[in-house]
């Protein structure tokens, strides 16, 4: 029986983490920011990995060093991410957070620590939850079309069925610029 050198590919419908990242950090670069942060998810999760490298490919050369803290998604963790961000870097200008609920938090840590967004720190978040329009300011986000995603899977399995392509489809963001940057 012959041995299989690689495994079937598996089809799927992914959005563009990378892509999206590197959109919400050259948006923040254009908006002339020169040290931009990076509040991160769990490195175990596959977006949180994939955000963060297309955060890395934004600022690959420009000269900037990249800036990182971990998160969990979480708002809480967003606020303790920043705060921390603020003590080991006083002087950022800019922060990409790899979710929005993450961003909130920041926009309250950096409140409270005196800074104004967008005049001293730009925010910009990454899903564009309903809530980052109702924030205070409104915050820029990275929106993910969940539903062309569905749809997108929706016709891979119906492909499937039918023995049609197996090919991955990658679905791109688009960024919603609000009051935040």
């Amino acid at each position: 029986m012959p041995r299989r050198t690689s495994a079937p590919q598996v089809p799927y419908a992914s959005l563009d983490n990378i892509g999206g990242a590197s959109l919400a950090v050259r948006h923040l670069l254009e908006r002339g920011r020169r040290r931009i942060a990076a509040v991160t998810g769990p490195p175990d999760l596959f977006e949180a990995r994939e955000r963060l490298d297309g955060y890395r490919e934004a600022l690959r050369g420009t000269g900037r060093r990249p800036i990182v803290a971990l998160g969990d998604f979480t708002r809480a963790s967003g606020a303790q991410a920043m705060q921390q961000l603020l003590e080991d870097d006083p002087a950022l200008d800019a922060v990409f957070a790899c979710s929005d609920l993450m961003a909130i938090g920041a926009l309250r840590a950096l409140r409270q620590a005196g800074r104004r967004v967008p005049e001293d720190v730009a925010v910009v978040g990454f899903d564009d939850i309903e809530a980052a329009a109702y924030t205070a300011p409104a915050l820029t986000s990275v929106r993910s079309p969940m539903a062309d995603q569905a749809i997108a899977t929706v016709h891979l399995l119906l492909g499937l069925i039918e023995g049609g392509p197996r090919d991955p489809v990658v679905i791109p963001n688009e960024l919603v610029v609000r009051e935040s940057t």
